[in-house]
């Protein structure tokens, strides 16, 4: 059954919430788990939908998966009997693709639908191709899939001719047990490319300069087992970290590292909210209107593109007249037209947001356009006046664990209720008066 959020908006939230671990870096350790055939337990993982389809296709090969607890899975890939993740998987959650470069790696070939995820445009995959390629697999697609196989696979000095952080770990994946040294030039210095390798290293491989733009991979014979704890979600912080600002709140976001944050902070405070940085947490307030900036998005250590939409929600609401450019996706600008019927003013040219700030939102029914979009508009319902529905939540809960309970805990009043239940509704608006 489809749900949907009713939010009562206009109350600042207040007080401390724990981030979950990054989805990003869960993807692709989940995949690299599958590369020994010694279990391998890991900890902190969101349990979100993302996470649990991945581990769906990873048990649908024949790999062992014992959940643990909601945060903690063993998995055992000495069973794997198929080298096929199928469509169905992979239309649910793109990153199935990490199995495309783990499996090529330990057993030299693999097969995996061509990907779909998130309607965000376009987001081609041939960088990891030729990541393959250039280790010595012939690549091709063809009925849908690709089909990728190797007699064997040697070290290479590959340059991405674009920054991409798939590629990067896809490239990790399959050579980390290559013959020889990999170079990856132009790698992705994203967080959760670091924990990937971290956790590559952890089972045995050799991977060094994971964060600069510069990767070195020494191939060993096999990896063994591990127990490793995912870093925390940076997205989900920063989502946090701008609901705070734009409710006029207070909140102590815990269980982060502030320096994966860096961009995000900085702009808050550039705009006139307060950021205090803890060790492992950071508290963003504010207490009056906010500034207009300027945002481009750029890979790490840039802006975000996944808190794109959160920061131009925030902005809408600032004063005065903010652009925000999206230079990484080109179909990222879809939550602008439900924003505009809260009453936003925001202008699309190309791939530049002009945002004229207004004073508040008025709350209406508006639909998810995709996970970091919803997200957005969560934010916007939480400041609007009166009440909001936001349809489509099922891409919410692709990459935010719990979000309706850890928001109503800062003071925020919204309930997940069946799409279309006139009831729920009605005793929601008696409950929150």
């Amino acid at each position: 059954m489809e749900n949907q959020y009713i939010i009562k908006g206009g109350t600042p939230l207040h007080g401390e919430v724990n981030i979950s671990g990054a989805k990003n870096a869960a993807l692709g350790i989940l995949a690299a788990a599958i590369m020994t055939d010694e279990t391998v337990v890991i900890d902190n993982l969101p349990n979100v939908r993302d996470i649990n389809v991945l581990l769906d296709a990873i048990e649908g090969i024949g790999a062992t998966v014992n959940r643990i607890s909601p945060h903690a899975v063993e998995i055992n890939g000495s069973t794997i009997s198929s080298m096929t993740i199928d469509y169905d998987s992979i239309r649910k959650i793109r990153a199935s693709y990490y199995l495309l470069g783990a499996l090529l790696g330990k057993y030299r070939r693999a097969q995996v639908a061509l990907p779909g995820g998130c309607d965000i445009g376009s987001r081609p995959i041939d960088q990891h191709l030729k990541g393959f390629r250039a280790l010595g697999a012939s690549v091709n697609i063809e009925y849908g899939m690709i089909n990728t196989e190797a007699d064997q696979l040697r070290g290479n000095h590959i340059f991405l001719d674009v920054v991409s952080v798939g590629a990067t770990i896809n490239i990790m994946l399959a050579s980390c047990m290559a013959e020889g040294k990999t170079i990856i030039e132009n790698a992705a210095k994203e967080p959760h490319i670091v924990d990937v390798a971290n956790f590559l290293n952890s089972m045995g491989a050799e991977i060094k300069g994971a964060g600069t733009d510069k990767i070195r991979i020494t191939g060993v014979q096999r990896l063994h087992t591990s127990e490793y704890s995912i870093i925390p979600d940076q997205i989900e912080a920063g989502t946090f970290m701008i609901a705070a600002a734009a409710t006029k709140g207070d909140v102590l976001i815990k269980n982060v590292i502030p320096k994966h944050l860096e961009a995000i902070s900085v702009k808050l405070i550039e705009i006139g909210a307060t950021v205090e940085e803890f060790d492992d947490a950071v508290r963003v307030s504010a207490s009056q209107r906010l500034r207009h900036s300027q945002i481009k998005t750029l890979p790490y250590p840039g802006f975000p593109t996944d808190m794109q939409p959160q920061i131009a929600t925030l902005l809408a609401l600032s004063e005065g007249t903010s652009t925000v450019t999206e230079s990484i996706f080109e179909n990222r600008f879809k939550y602008v037209d439900e924003l505009t019927r809260m009453g936003a003013s925001i202008k699309v040219e190309g791939n530049v947001a002009i945002i004229e700030g207004v004073e508040g939102f008025t709350g209406t029914t508006i639909s998810a356009p995709d996970l970091r979009a919803g997200a957005a508009l969560v934010v916007a319902g939480l400041v609007s006046e009166g009440y909001t529905t936001v349809d489509s939540i099922k891409y919410i809960e692709r990459g935010y664990e719990n979000f309706e309970d850890k928001l109503n805990a800062l003071g925020a009043s919204m309930e997940k209720i069946p799409v279309d239940d006139e009831r729920a509704v009605q005793k929601f608006k008696l409950k929150v008066g």
